[in-house]
């Protein structure tokens, strides 16, 4: 898939530290939007006027560029380096894992603490946890911690780092490329692993008509003892957010996707609600509240090392929002008390 993929996912940047990643979009979204800047608190600004005459609609669309990670604690003696989460990280499989560190990209192992190996073949926590470093210096209390992982075909997959949120910042980067019949505002936002805060910031500030969260989300689809429905599945299309625990999506905007979908013979599948959170939960409630919806593309293993993705689902994704954006999207929602 398009080179811009492959950087977003190597480049490194949990909350607090998106710089990289911010770079990469905005030497690749500037020629093609009216307007770019940084605003006080990080998140990228993209906007394209749209028609003037009558202005059309004013469309958000949010993709965060952090990704899940740790922060460097403190140093020991020893040459091991204590940490923290940034994000959700399963502590299940951490240890072995390799990581960068800091703005020089140290490199080191986690592992389990002495005391917590022998404890047996429990879970060990994250507060049990140290990064062997083999004792490199240059590394400091609240340096970043990411992954080291490499961007790969995987048989008919993509396999890498930061899908969620990289993929969204993909999918949006593409979308400003294109001319549509609404004023269109891009924010590629920052530290919503810890909080939906940059969407915060950024949906006050634009004033937006209508939003969509443009995401990687949980794929659990392979099979299991248990019969239980899948949050989504790899292969069947973007994934519409009916709610989850940040928000439930404007049905009127769900319906709008789910027909464009159908009208074009575009696969979807609605995300099993409840699971997860996205920018929507900041952003629906921005001054006196935004329509909002996500549409995410299934991820499996997610906020790992190696999380794998059909390019399929992305260009579908593409594909739907480039139709909606250039329809209904683009024009004033009707009432919202005759949606049932």
């Amino acid at each position: 898939m398009n080179e811009l993929l492959e950087r977003l996912s190597i480049a490194r940047g949990v909350a607090g530290h998106e710089g990289e990643v911010r770079a990469i979009l905005r030497e690749y979204v500037a020629p093609h939007v009216d307007e770019i800047a940084v605003d006080s608190i990080g998140n990228l600004i993209a906007r394209k006027a749209g028609p003037q005459d009558p202005p059309g609609q004013r469309v958000l669309l949010a993709a965060h560029m952090d990704e899940v990670g740790a922060i460097v604690m403190r140093c020991n003696s020893d040459g091991t380096v204590k940490f923290r989460s940034i994000g959700g990280l399963d502590p299940r499989i951490l240890p072995g894992k390799r990581v960068r560190i800091g703005a020089d990209a140290v490199p080191g192992v986690i592992m389990r603490a002495p005391h917590a190996a022998r404890a047996g073949s429990r879970v060990a926590p994250i507060a049990d946890l140290l990064i062997d470093t083999g004792g490199a210096g240059g590394i400091q209390a609240g340096d970043m911690i990411t992954f080291e992982s490499d961007y790969e075909q995987f048989g008919r997959l993509l396999k890498g780092k930061a899908f969620d949120d990289r993929v969204g910042c993909y999918i949006l980067a593409q979308l400003l490329q294109e001319d549509f019949p609404c004023q269109l505002v891009g924010a590629f936002t920052v530290q919503e692993e810890i909080g939906l805060r940059g969407a915060r910031v950024a949906a006050y500030a634009v004033e937006p008509d209508l939003a969509v969260a443009l995401e990687g989300t949980v794929a659990d689809d392979l099979p299991r003892e248990e019969d239980v429905s899948p949050t989504t599945e790899l292969g069947k299309g973007p994934a519409v957010s009916v709610m989850d625990r940040s928000a439930h999506a404007d049905r009127r905007l769900v319906r709008i996707l789910t027909q464009t979908a159908d009208a074009h013979n575009i696969p979807y599948q609605i995300k099993q609600p409840g699971v997860g959170g996205t920018d929507v939960g900041a952003i629906h409630l921005a001054r006196s509240g935004v329509p909002s919806v996500a549409v995410a593309v299934p991820c499996r293993y997610i906020h790992t090392p190696a999380a794998l993705m059909d390019p399929a689902d992305v260009e579908n994704t593409i594909e739907l929002m480039k139709h909606a954006l250039a329809g209904s999207l683009a024009r004033p929602l009707e009432a919202a008390g005759s949606e049932k």
